[in-house]
């Protein structure tokens, strides 16, 4: 599965601001975001949509989609609930 290029990640505008607006992420390179110097997310293009890999926990990478409104919502949600508590 490929890193998304920055031509894909210009289709998901308001996710990726979301994102930027968060003090404790710090976007490296396009779509690729870290947490004090380890990765915490980046993201993939596939057929089936845009996806995401995100240490929730901190240590392994979940995955999720995020090709839809309503899933860019759950994400930006678990993320944030995610730093709040670390």
């Amino acid at each position: 599965m490929k890193h998304a290029s920055a031509a894909a990640l210009t289709e998901y505008p308001t996710l990726l601001a979301s994102l930027r607006n968060i003090p404790a992420l710090n976007e490296r390179t396009p779509g690729s975001f870290y947490r004090k110097s380890s990765a915490f997310l980046h993201f993939h293009e596939v057929p089936a949509g845009l996806f995401v890999d995100v240490k929730l926990n901190g240590k392994e990478f979940e995955r999720f989609r995020v090709s839809t409104r309503a899933e860019q919502a759950l994400f930006l949600k678990a993320v944030n609930i995610a730093l709040a508590i670390k």
